[in-house]
């Protein structure tokens, strides 16, 4: 999704906007009670007050659910709607307080897809949208996305998926130009369509002009992961890295492109990292449909980053699910709330007004979806390169420990950008994760 930095906090610790407060979940009576507000944060009461069913709907980030929520109570005026927006992670640990401790949930609960794992072991605290006609509605997303909110064994549904992040080469068509290179999407994902390819060029664009190939290793270890058909777990969450090759080859590769001072170090989301989107210091950015909006704020000028394919696919960065806690009193209501939403007329709605990139592939082939331009990147129809790319992306599981083991072997990659040895960093990360593991 788009929703700037306040959605990814989870993946680079970003601390941003203010937290529900865990205090809410001591509220005696459950739903019958006043609903539950943030102690800092935005809630608003949309809709008649004195409707005969009010959903509580907790949601993070600029989804711009509110105007959809409008069209929805005037069409079903037996409902109302409070919404609280707060911190995703925030969200996360006080749904999961609220559900262990049996009280204080909402009647909707968005959750971000990489964190969906860590519910899938609470299944007795949400329903199984299966039996509310999620059959239904299946055909309406894309399988990979759909899976992701399955139980393992197929027979439970747990959230209904709102957005995706499907990644592309987010590229600046002056330092191609400047190393010699013809700087239209086309040109370049013929270019760039192979991982060889990417560090060939790397060298050539450094070495004609100085600039890095990307500033930051995260992003190239994130999409060679992304890519990967298996990654951190098997679906019994036991570690699998040592059974395949392919985290190993994106760990290698990007350790690689380190040691050849072809990619820096300059962490996500600090002041440095903004800045360099604006001063041509590097040449690519692997990252996901939201983070087109990043861009816009930090490089004012129109037509000097465009956009195409990433090598060998693309893969998936960030989204999210609409779940119906169990503790709910209004489960068809609910329910009933969360199809119409992310149905694919109101997903083309949140496209074209917030940037949400629909995970219903009926959207790309909407009109107003097919013809959708921006100047900015050049005026190419950025919505069909994304749109491309999401159905490039291949169903992987993650499991519940997806992020500590992740954040493992950036650590490792980090310590390479300084001196360290690739395989000591390895075997050093997997001892790490060994530990992590044994107290879960």
């Amino acid at each position: 999704m788009f929703r700037g930095i306040l959605e990814i906090k989870k993946f680079f610790k970003f601390a941003t906007a203010a937290a529900l407060s865990v205090g809410l979940l001591a509220a005696c009576g459950g739903q019958d009670d006043a609903a539950p507000a943030p102690a800092e944060g935005e809630s608003e009461q949309i809709g008649n007050e004195n409707a005969e069913v009010e959903l509580v709907f907790w949601e993070f980030g600029n989804t711009g659910y509110d105007a959809l929520i409008e069209q929805y109570v005037a069409d079903n005026p037996h409902v109302s709607i409070n919404l609280q927006n707060s911190d995703m992670n925030d969200l996360h640990d006080n749904l999961f307080t609220s559900i262990s401790a049996g009280s204080g949930a909402p009647d909707i609960a968005m959750v971000e897809t990489g964190s969906i794992e860590r519910f899938k072991g609470a299944r007795d605290a949400f329903v199984n949208l299966y039996d509310h006609g999620a059959n239904d509605v299946e055909g309406n997303f894309l399988d990979w996305v759909w899976r992701d909110g399955e139980s393992a064994e197929g027979d439970f549904m747990f959230g209904l998926p709102t957005d995706i992040g499907p990644t592309v080469m987010f590229y600046r068509t002056d330092v191609f130009e400047e190393a010699g290179f013809d700087s239209t999407p086309e040109a370049v994902s013929e270019l760039v369509s192979t991982w060889d390819d990417f560090e060939r060029v790397a060298t050539e664009i450094n070495e004609a002009t100085g600039a890095l190939m990307a500033d930051s290793f995260e992003l190239i270890y994130n999409a060679r992961r992304d890519q990967a058909t298996q990654q951190y777990f098997n679906a019994d969450n036991e570690l699998i890295v040592d059974e395949h090759d392919q985290i190993k080859d994106g760990y290698n590769y990007t350790a690689r492109l380190l040691d050849q001072g072809l990619v820096g170090n300059i962490p996500l989301w600090t002041p440095e990292w903004f800045s360099g989107m604006g001063d041509g210091s590097y040449a690519t950015m692997l990252a996901p449909a939201w983070m087109q909006g990043v861009i816009k704020d930090n490089e004012p000028n129109e037509g000097v980053w465009s956009i195409t394919t990433m090598p060998e696919g693309a893969g998936n960065w960030g989204g999210s699910y609409l779940t119906v806690p169990a503790e709910t009193e209004h489960a068809e209501e609910a329910y009933k709330f969360i199809e119409w939403l992310t149905a694919p007329e109101q997903q083309l709605q949140a496209f074209l007004g917030y940037g949400l990139f629909p995970s219903a592939p009926a959207v790309y082939e909407m009109p107003d979806f097919e013809g959708f331009t921006d100047e900015y990147f050049g005026g190419i129809a950025t919505a069909q390169v994304f749109g491309e790319a999401a159905q490039a992306v291949q169903q992987v599981f993650k499991g519940r420990n997806f992020y500590p083991v992740d954040d493992e072997f950036k650590e490792a990659l980090d310590n390479i950008s300084a001196g360290s040895d690739p395989e000591a960093e390895w075997e050093a990360a997997l001892e790490r994760i060994n530990r992590i593991l044994e107290r879960q």
